[in-house]
């Protein structure tokens, strides 16, 4: 039996949690060696919490003494790029929270360094992992769906004004974006995980309601090399939440509704008319299983034993960035972007927000 993963948990806020609380669901397979984080306070909140000995103030102590074999960024989006990067000079593999990166240059710092060390880099996406979401994929791949027509990608939250009093929310230089980045990256990720590489999308985004920087709110059409168009929403503005996707092939519709996370009651199948009994038969194979953090964990310690990238592996977070920066150029400049649109040249490769949001003349003035 191989020795557990020894794993450097980095932040010890919320996120942070779920990650201790999923990787002990992990039994032998991994140990938490240590933690950092600036405030000594909730770093020993944390230490007591989940039984972690070790405690530092920051990454360089945690590879130096802690030895990990890979460490989990749980700080915030402006922190995961610096971080990785030490990380990576260092010979550690890491897995960050979401997103990996703030902008295309950020991502590309990131594979480069990846690629010199030697080291792995990977991006939790934890929707990616649920049984349902890995059955739709081999159904892509098998075509026993028949074609992929039109797809439905909602993450419709609520956040009240004072979930901004967190300085780095809502900020472009810190998070990287509204709920766009930061929220329906989510539900985005298990989009293009299913149906495949994009081609082209068109948005709008806009500055509703809260205090914010960024959006609130966006939407976007985007079209697929695979020929099927999906409809987007983002957005923190939705007292009645939910996350939702739908996907209608040519002989069913394949629908998930959960929030934060979900389980095979989450999914609902419908078949088109003639086409009852085989659809049924193939939604009775499965694989089964809930999404979570646990089940990309797993799939990250299987992939260290193999010796092969983790998952999510950079080149298919880029992907997913490259979407999220595709909405905004498109909501900013009113123009149709393609993949590859977005080069070095283009204001939106180091910032989200590119060349401005329209909204921002009016906040520079009322301050």
């Amino acid at each position: 039996m191989s020795a557990p993963i020894r794993i450097g948990i980095v932040g010890t806020g919320g996120i942070a949690r779920v990650h201790a609380d999923n990787i002990a669901k992990l039994g032998d397979q991994a140990v938490i060696v240590g933690a950092v984080d600036v405030d000594p306070e909730r770093l020993a909140g944390f230490q007591a919490e989940f039984g972690v000995e070790a405690g530092y103030g920051s990454l360089e102590e945690l590879l130096a003494q802690g030895k990990p074999d890979i460490v989990h960024l749980c700080t915030p989006p402006g922190l995961h790029k610096e971080q990785a990067l030490v990380a990576l000079a260092a010979g550690v593999d890491v897995l960050s929270e979401k997103p990996p990166a703030l902008s295309l240059a950020e991502i590309d710092e990131l594979v480069a360094a990846e690629q010199a060390s030697g080291a792995h880099f990977a991006t939790v996406s934890q929707h990616r992992f649920g049984g349902r979401a890995k059955w739709l994929r081999e159904r892509l791949a098998d075509g026993r769906l028949g074609r992929p027509f039109v797809a439905v990608c909602n993450t419709l939250w609520y956040r009240p004004d004072s979930y901004f009093d967190v300085p780095w929310r809502g900020n472009w230089a810190i998070e990287g974006g509204g709920p766009t980045m930061g929220h329906g990256i989510h539900q985005l990720d298990t989009l293009l995980s299913i149906l495949g590489p994009w081609s082209e999308v068109v948005a709008v985004s806009a500055r509703q309601a809260r205090p914010v920087a960024t959006e609130d709110l966006s939407t976007a059409i985007v079209t697929f090399e695979n020929g099927a168009v999906a409809t987007v929403v983002n957005s923190l503005l939705s007292p009645r939440e939910t996350s939702y996707l739908r996907f209608d092939f040519e002989f069913a519709t394949v629908e998930l509704e959960h929030l934060y996370g979900y389980g095979d009651d989450n999914w609902k199948i419908t078949p088109a008319p003639g086409h009852e009994e085989e659809v049924e038969a193939l939604w009775a194979e499965g694989p089964h299983g809930n999404s979570g953090h646990a089940a990309q964990f797993r799939e990250v310690i299987v992939a260290r034993e193999q010796g092969l990238p983790l998952p999510v592996e950079t080149a298919s977070a880029r992907r997913t960035l490259e979407l999220i920066a595709g909405i905004y150029a498109s909501s900013f400049t009113g123009a149709r972007v393609a993949t590859g649109d977005i080069d070095a040249d283009s204001p939106f490769y180091t910032s989200m927000e590119g060349s401005g949001a329209p909204w921002r003349e009016a906040l520079v003035a009322a301050e």
